[in-house]
């Protein structure tokens, strides 16, 4: 199936190419479908995603009035904050008003290319880009209420007679603002997100601190508690420090990427090449040693030079072999604006489940996070990552956040991805794995294992080549193979594309990923996998070759109870449903014992003799599915000689 879709995709390019003229058209040749519908579920085309694709124009306005003012807490930006943004002096409101926030590239505008091809990967053909540094987010002023009818109102001319001969109206907007380390602008557009044109522009605006560290987020590096990474994003290259328990004291190594490392097509230039570029800064990453499992300690990063973070708490997970395991598993969250923007790429579910997620994080219920894979939907817009980030830091910043590579991270064509559709848009995983350091065999080879307590979980890229003999192939088999049951009873075994889904879609399902992995999780007898990529909740009987092998029993609380100790099969979840719209179920399947279309996570509970899983409401937080896997303990078969 990924051969398939790789020549269907090939097809519609050449098929651009061969329809595309010098028209500033954004249609396609009648024999191909429209541009925004082959490539809206790859880097989800809309209005205001291709708006630095459109013509831009100073808008004909002679009015002499017109002011674009901006109100924060100080002269500078701080680090997060509301920004009121008001456009005054506006003689006649319109419902094609915005505003656009602004950030400038590292890139020279004045290279900007003309020619619409250059720009096919956003399937939008017009002539020429609105900036070379696209807009980050954008207002419509009808969201303030009272801009239409214009009950805000100044005189800016009288007459001899003392009247008001010239009123004009305002409007209002509040912007989410982060510390993205690069001035910005507020721009006034009139014309809509189609036809935009130029009223007026604020002067740049500073950060008060570009350097700031920002953003730290914790991972394990292997299964011993002991030792974590903390990862952060700063301005400054200098390594710094962080320091945390006891006065101990690390430094950090410092990466970064470049438009450089990322990946784009020979005739098209991906938008992580160019429009979509931002400079991402450094990321600081640094071990924490000498720790215990299952222990609270603080931390704080930064230097003296740049400033540090506060102080924050943090857990460490349990060792493997450990008793228990507190956790929480999701797929598919990426951001959503806290503000009423129109941004890159929307999960409207993101910050419900964030919010119930830090509930739980707060109250020290959990040991480690699983998110396995599309995980910030930046798609080649490199400012989405520091969104992310800021999105994800009360829990990441608290507990071990565990990643699995997704679509939109990695695929990309000649790339080595397992599917060449452009999900990641330029990325080819290089932000992914820079952001998200895992205790993987090497670059580009985003697998790995780890236990926590009575867990072994084994995380693998669906993206890379999983076929028979393929390096990850036998690194699956060997993993798997190697784990001492009697440590950790649990193999829980997790990746982005699933095995089995009641939603219907052409990507949703790879056979042969099928085909050639679900034999391993049969031959060393996985007791859960969980996958994302559908946008959904879904819960299997214990399955295999499209069967059930084994079915649950209901305890006395109506429960699902898969007994493991007589094993069949895997139990297979898909917990796609953390933030990205969600998929309707239109299958019917006899496996499928479970659907639930809501947002929410999956929360796990591991002790040696029982498995405990749900699914948590985020909106509600109701557990909406339950079930267990045991292990009953066999009876010993030696006789206790009991006396006369």
């Amino acid at each position: 199936m990924g051969n398939f879709a790789s020549r269907v995709f090939q097809l519609f390019f050449i098929l651009w190419f061969l329809s595309c003229s010098s028209s500033s058209s954004s249609s396609l040749h009648p024999l191909v479908m429209d541009s925004k519908s082959i490539h809206q579920n790859y880097t989800a085309i809309s209005e205001f995603r291709v708006l630095n694709r459109r013509i831009l124009e100073q808008c004909p306005d002679p009015n002499p009035y017109l002011k674009v003012n901006v109100t924060s807490k100080n002269s500078k930006l701080g680090d997060e904050e509301f920004v009121t943004v008001t456009v005054s002096g506006v003689l006649l409101p319109s419902e094609r008003h915005w505003v656009g926030m602004i950030s400038p590239s590292h890139s020279d505008v004045s290279s900007c290319p003309w020619n619409a091809l250059m720009y096919a990967q956003t399937g939008d053909f017009s002539k020429l880009p609105l900036l070379c540094h696209y807009p980050v987010k954008a207002i419509y002023l009808s969201k303030d209420p009272g801009y239409l009818n214009c009950t805000k109102t100044e005189c800016k001319k009288h007459n001899k007679d003392g009247k008001c001969e010239v009123k004009t109206c305002t409007g209002s907007l509040q912007f989410h603002v982060i510390n993205i380390r690069t001035d910005i602008e507020f721009v006034f557009f009139g014309g809509g997100f189609e036809t935009p044109c130029i009223f007026s522009r604020t002067k740049p605006i500073n950060f008060d601190n570009p350097n700031k560290p920002l953003y730290g987020h914790l991972s394990s590096i292997d299964s011993t508690g002991t030792s974590m990474r903390l990862t952060w994003v700063s301005g400054d290259k200098k390594p710094q420090k962080v320091e945390y328990t006891d006065g101990k004291s690390k430094l950090s190594e410092v990466s970064t990427f470049s438009q450089h490392n990322m990946c784009s097509s020979s005739l098209l230039p991906s938008p992580a090449k160019d429009f979509g570029w931002h400079d991402p800064g450094f990321i600081h990453s640094a071990l924490l040693t000498e720790l215990r499992p299952s222990t609270n300690f603080s931390y704080r990063y930064g230097s003296d030079s740049v400033g540090w973070s506060s102080e924050i708490q943090f857990k460490t997970p349990p060792a493997g072999g450990s008793e228990e395991l507190k956790f929480l598993a999701y797929g598919d969250m990426g951001k959503a604006p806290r503000d009423e923007s129109a941004e890159h790429y929307i999960q409207p579910g993101s910050l419900s489940v964030i919010k119930a997620m830090a509930e739980e994080v707060k109250s020290g219920n959990v040991d480690s996070i699983f998110h396995i894979g599309d995980i910030s939907y930046a798609t080649g817009f490199l400012v989405e990552w520091d969104f992310f980030l800021n999105l994800i830091h009360p829990l990441a910043s608290r507990v071990s956040y565990m990643t699995a590579i997704g679509n939109h991270e990695r695929d990309y064509v000649h790339t080595g991805s397992v599917y060449i559709t452009p999900d990641s848009g330029g990325e080819c995983g290089v932000p992914y794995e820079t952001y998200f350091p895992m205790p993987t065999p090497a670059k580009d080879k985003p697998w790995y294992s780890i236990e926590q307590a009575s867990v072994h979980f084994t995380v693998i890229s669906t993206e890379h080549d999983w076929s028979k003999d393929s390096e990850q192939y036998e690194w699956m088999k060997k993993d798997m193979a190697s784990v001492d049951r009697s440590k950790t009873p649990w193999l829980i075994f997790m990746g982005h594309r699933p095995m089995y889904t009641s939603s219907s879609g052409l990507t949703n399902v790879d056979q042969n990923f099928v085909d050639e992995v679900e034999p391993l999780l049969l031959d060393n007898k996985v007791d859960l996998a969980l996958f994302g990529h559908v946008h959904n909740y879904e819960r299997t009987c214990s399955i295999y070759d499209g069967e059930c092998k084994g079915m649950p029993t209901k305890d006395k609380t109506g429960i699902d109870v898969y007994d493991h100790s007589n094993y069949t099969a895997t139990v297979q979840a898909v917990i796609g449903m953390a933030g990205f719209k969600l998929d309707k179920f239109n299958l019917q399947n006899s496996w499928s014992l479970s659907r639930i279309p809501e947002f929410g996570y999956f929360r796990g509970h591991a002790t040696k003799e029982e498995l405990k899983l749900e699914f948590v409401n985020a909106g509600t937080r109701k557990v909406e599915d339950s079930f267990l896997i045991t292990k009953k303990k066999k009876p010993s078969n030696r006789k206790i000689n009991m006396g006369k």
